[in-house]
């Protein structure tokens, strides 16, 4: 049944229409291999997608569609296939209105091309933000190569999903610990990139950039954190993360979404499950519990429910 506190906007779900061939599951290590055959059932169901929209656990899915999870074995997707994909979400969203939001997938390391699908997905497509990559080989998201989509984003004050990968050859050094190994691997390069945008004056040279990064970057914001003071840019770092970063609460747990409050502030924390890939259990009871162990009040529950994705989703010009 529906939450009787509050509205709920999962900001963190994936899926991969049915016309595109999910191979993340292929490199998977052994331990994982029936799972990703699940999550091949899952991903492309339109129906599941929408399921506990319908029954009421949720208000809406913020849906994004990993190119890496359908890229060959180079990790290469083709630019026809990320414009095919972005086609797909907007039909998906314009489906579904208020009850589906998309971030439009763009392939951030491609420079100016990756620049113009971007104006394209907004301009045309009228999606909501940006899903890309936190790194792509020896490169973080705040490289030269990234700048033109980061500079897109900016211009039309729309998020940017800045997404854990599974970097090498860490996440095979990882492997022999199982999930919280690989989990970990994520967490590093995501916490990388959130250091690397501060640290590399992104947001200097961007200041209407806003990204969003996963519960596993918490590293990297402790570290910032914890070394706040003047950023290599002369601003007190932690302003920088107040104006221009915000967290999911992916790995629903109270301690962490504690942490994220303290740090960031309650209007920079958003609901998110990473569904189906985390869990096909609606989000609603567990972050509930969470929130509430977490000592927050039912103002600072309420927007991160909801309150604090719908503004950052319309906050475009």
């Amino acid at each position: 049944m529906s939450n009787p506190h509050y509205d709920l906007v999962d900001f963190h779900n994936h899926h991969i229409p049915a016309r595109f061939k999910l191979t993340a599951g292929l490199t998977q290590p052994a331990f994982q291999r029936a799972r990703w055959e699940m999550l091949a059932r899952s991903l492309p169901d339109e129906d599941l997608l929408l399921q506990d929209v319908r029954e009421g656990h949720l208000s809406a899915r913020v849906v994004n569609i990993p190119a890496n999870l359908i890229a060959d074995s180079d990790g290469y997707v083709p630019r026809e296939t990320i414009a095919a994909m972005n086609d797909d979400l907007a039909g998906l969203v314009a489906r579904h209105p208020g009850r589906i939001y998309g971030l439009a997938s763009v392939d951030a390391y491609d420079g100016e091309f990756a620049a113009r699908e971007a104006e394209r997905a907004i301009s045309q497509l009228k999606l909501s933000g940006f899903f890309v990559d936190c790194a792509r080989g020896e490169m973080l998201i705040n490289a030269s190569q990234a700048r033109p989509t980061l500079a897109v984003a900016a211009k039309y004050r729309v998020p940017v999903f800045v997404h854990p990968i599974a970097p090498q050859p860490l996440t095979k050094q990882m492997v022999p610990y199982g999930l919280v190994g690989t989990l970990f691997a994520r967490g590093t390069v995501n916490s990388a990139s959130l250091i690397a945008l501060v640290e590399g004056g992104v947001f200097s040279e961007l200041p209407d950039l806003r990204v969003v990064v996963t519960a596993h970057a918490l590293g990297g914001l402790a570290m910032l954190a914890g070394l706040s003071g003047q950023s290599r840019q002369g601003v007190n770092t932690l302003d920088i993360l107040r104006r221009h970063v915000f967290m999911d609460t992916t790995l629903i747990n109270p301690a962490l979404i504690r942490a994220a409050v303290e740090l960031l502030g309650p209007s920079n924390v958003l609901a998110g499950s990473d569904w189906p890939i985390a869990s096909e259990k609606p989000i609603a009871e567990a972050l509930a519990g969470a929130m509430r162990e977490a000592g927050l009040s039912a103002d600072q529950q309420r927007e991160i429910a909801s309150g604090n994705a719908l503004r950052l989703l319309r906050q475009k010009s």
